[in-house]
C-alpha cells in the first residue's frame, strides 16, 4: 500500500479504538462519531487502492458503502433494524461477488468455507432463527434467514479466494454478526456490544487488507 492509503488506515484504526472505547464505557457520542468514521477511513483506503483487478476493488468499496450505511442505520433512533439488516446484506452481495472475481482455488478450499458455515449455521445460527420465531416479531424471521443465508455465501466465497486476510476478514464479520443476533434475540452478553465491534472494526480491516493483497506483484 502506499503512504496515504497506510495513513487512512491507521486513522480507522485510531476512530475504531474510540469506538471500542466508547461502546466499552457507554459514551454514546464516542460511538455516533468513531463508528462511522471507522468505516468512511476505511472506504478511502479502498479507493486510493489499484489492485491488480480493478472490479475488485469497486465491489469492495461499494461493500464497505453499504456497510456504512448499515451502521449508521443501526445508530439512528428507533427502530431501524430492518433498514441496517437490509444495508448489510447487500454490502455482503457486493463482496460475494468482489470474492467471486478473485476466485482461485475453488475446488477444496471452498468446500473448507462451506463445511466451517454447516457447522456454525448448526450450533448458532439455528438458534438464533428459533428464538426470532418465538419472539416478539416473527416477521423478521424471513430478513434474518435471507441475511444468514448471504453472509455465510460471503464467508464461503472469501476462502475461494486463498488470501488469509480475507478469510481471517469474513470469519471475523461472521463472528460479528452473530455475536450481535445472540445479543439481541438469544440472551445478553457481558460486554457484546464490544465484542461485535471489535470483530467487526477488524472484519472489515482484514477485507481491506485483502483487497491489498490483490494489488500487483503482492501475490
Amino acid at each position: 500500500m502506499t503512504a496515504t492509503a497506510w495513513t487512512l488506515f491507521a486513522l480507522a484504526g485510531c476512530a475504531a479504538l474510540g469506538n471500542w472505547w466508547g461502546a466499552a464505557r457507554g459514551e454514546r457520542e464516542f460511538v455516533y462519531v468513531c463508528k462511522p468514521a471507522t468505516l468512511a477511513l476505511l472506504v478511502a483506503t479502498a479507493v486510493v487502492l489499484h489492485p491488480a483487478h480493478s472490479g475488485v476493488r469497486a465491489w469492495f468499496v461499494a461493500g464497505l458503502v453499504l456497510s456504512l450505511a448499515g451502521d449508521v442505520f443501526l445508530m439512528l433512533p428507533g427502530n431501524q433494524f430492518v433498514a441496517g439488516l437490509a444495508s448489510f446484506l447487500l454490502a455482503h452481495v457486493a463482496y460475494v461477488v468482489g470474492f467471486a472475481l478473485e476466485q482461485h482455488d475453488p475446488a477444496w478450499l471452498v468446500l473448507v468455507g462451506l463445511a466451517a458455515v454447516i457447522v456454525s449455521v448448526a450450533l448458532v445460527g439455528r438458534r438464533i432463527v428459533g428464538q426470532v420465531r418465538g419472539g416478539d416479531d416473527p416477521s423478521l424471521v424471513r430478513p434474518v434467514v435471507a441475511y444468514l443465508v448471504v453472509i455465510s455465501a460471503m464467508v464461503v466465497t472469501s476462502w475461494g479466494t486463498a488470501i488469509a486476510f480475507a478469510v481471517v476478514g469474513a470469519t471475523l464479520f461472521y463472528v460479528s454478526d452473530a455475536t450481535l443476533a445472540w445479543n439481541r434475540f438469544v440472551r445478553p452478553i457481558r460486554y457484546g456490544d464490544l465484542y461485535v465491534m471489535v470483530t467487526y472494526h477488524l472484519g472489515q480491516a482484514g477485507l481491506v487488507l485483502a483487497l491489498a493483497a490483490n494489488l500487483p506483484g503482492v501475490r
